[in-house]
């Protein structure tokens, strides 16, 4: 018996990570469904239960067949690595300089795909393009900015947070 509540255990924990997995990389299926045939209200109808509603339902469930205890465990893991992923420390001014100009640059193709789309070419490929070159400089402007400017990106969500300027001398002569 002891036999049979193991095997369960180990088949559930394979089951909840697999859903978690998927949960995560659902809404890439979006790229394939937009290159489908289908008519586009379908399109829109499964893309958007892709991106919006899939993997809230699949993280669901997953915590429904783990237990709360193992998804929170596994959870922790998976963010554990990530945040030895994240830089630490402060940086010199001049890649902070760097790091805020492609952290704002990273916006200006989304701004005009909205506003002027036609300065960008019809042909798909090239807005997709623009838009994963934004994502990653997006990204990499995170990375280039350190740790420091991930504590600031992070106070914008903490209600009690209060933002400290350094003094100026003569701030500090009067």
């Amino acid at each position: 018996m002891s036999q049979g509540k193991a095997v369960l255990a180990k088949t559930k924990l394979i089951i909840g990570i697999a859903l978690f997995a998927l949960s995560i990389f659902i809404p890439l299926l979006g790229i394939w469904v937009a290159q489908t045939t289908l008519p586009v209200a379908i399109k829109t109808l499964i893309i958007g239960i892709l991106t919006f509603g899939g993997p809230e339902i699949l993280a669901v469930l997953a915590v429904a067949v783990l237990g709360k205890e193992a998804f929170d465990l596994i959870a922790g893991k998976i963010f554990a690595v990530l945040g030895k992923l994240a830089p630490k420390g402060s940086v010199s001014r001049n890649r902070y300089k760097v790091g805020l100009f492609l952290f704002v640059f990273s916006f200006v193709p989304s701004y005009i795909l909205s506003y002027w789309p036609t300065l960008v070419p019809e042909n798909p490929p090239y807005r997709i393009i623009s838009c994963i070159c934004a994502d990653i400089m997006l990204v990499a402007s995170l990375f280039v900015l350190g740790g420091d400017f991930w504590d600031k990106l992070r106070a914008l969500f903490v209600y009690d947070a209060v933002a400290q300027f350094p003094q100026t001398e003569s701030a500090q002569n009067e």
